[in-house]
């Protein structure tokens, strides 16, 4: 029986290590030989059933990215890039195809605003039984302002984002891996970090398999705006043209890095 929302279970997220806010917390995924239920390992890579379930009807890995606790996706040398980005959507979409699920996510979670609780570089691929989060997806959330279109991979600045502001989406065709996909990605993650108008230290990353192709939404996170939480309304800013000529400039020109 489909349904709009998931439930939390509060019992067991109050037992969730918080390392993001809290430094003095050990890093559960830093302890490797303590890690349990692993489904996957490519190195330093490895992907494992979430030890703190806290969505019913839901089945939940986490994918640990790397074994440097301080390390951080803009920063990847481009072969660690490559391999943790096939491996993603690689585990990704083989789950979406056992077919035991309504559908399937593939999320990141970076920094104290991002509502991740765990500071060590990780995504989550969630099947969620009742759920199928392409109902409330459309087309029109991944068009606007296109920044670079290369090697049939395509990144824009949203022009109707969905929950507001500003939101980047890179795109490529679901038959293959594109290195220029993860190249771009890199890229956006670096600008919001280290070359955004306003401080920003957190983000979100959404992948999306929709019309044959796979997006990935790139959010920069600040506090939500109250248009949005109370009426669902979501704000367009009056600079994106600015910002995608900055975001251009800076990383997408010839001979920019």
């Amino acid at each position: 029986m489909k349904t709009s929302h998931l439930h939390f279970n509060t019992s067991i997220g109050v037992q969730k290590p918080e390392s993001i806010r809290n430094k003095q917390q050990a890093c559960p995924f830093c302890a490797r030989e303590e890690l349990t239920n692993l489904i996957e390992v490519d190195g330093p890579i490895i992907l494992l059933k979430n030890k703190y379930p806290v969505l019913e009807n839901a089945y939940q890995t986490v994918l640990i990215e790397t074994d440097d606790c301080h390390g951080e996706l803009s920063n990847y040398e481009l072969p660690h890039l490559h391999r943790l980005l096939q491996f993603a959507i690689r585990n990704w979409l083989e789950l979406d195809k056992t077919g035991k699920y309504e559908s399937v996510i593939l999320f990141k979670n970076h920094g104290p605003l991002s509502g991740g609780t765990i500071a060590h570089p990780h995504m989550q691929i969630i099947g969620l039984n009742n759920i199928n989060y392409q109902d409330n997806i459309a087309e029109e959330v991944f068009q606007g302002i296109t920044i670079e279109e290369k090697d049939e991979v395509r990144i824009t600045l949203s022009t109707k984002p969905k929950v507001g502001f500003y939101e980047f989406n890179i795109d490529m065709d679901d038959s293959c891996y594109h290195e220029t996909f993860g190249v771009n990605l890199q890229k956006v993650v670096d600008y919001i970090l280290n070359n955004f108008p306003f401080k920003a230290s957190s983000y979100n990353l959404f992948f999306y398999h929709y019309n044959r192709r796979i997006y990935v939404k790139i959010v920069p996170r600040f506090v939500t705006t109250p248009l949005y939480i109370g009426y669902e309304i979501p704000q367009v800013p009056d600079n994106l043209q600015w910002m995608a000529d900055d975001i251009k400039s800076k990383y997408f020109t010839s001979g920019s890095s």
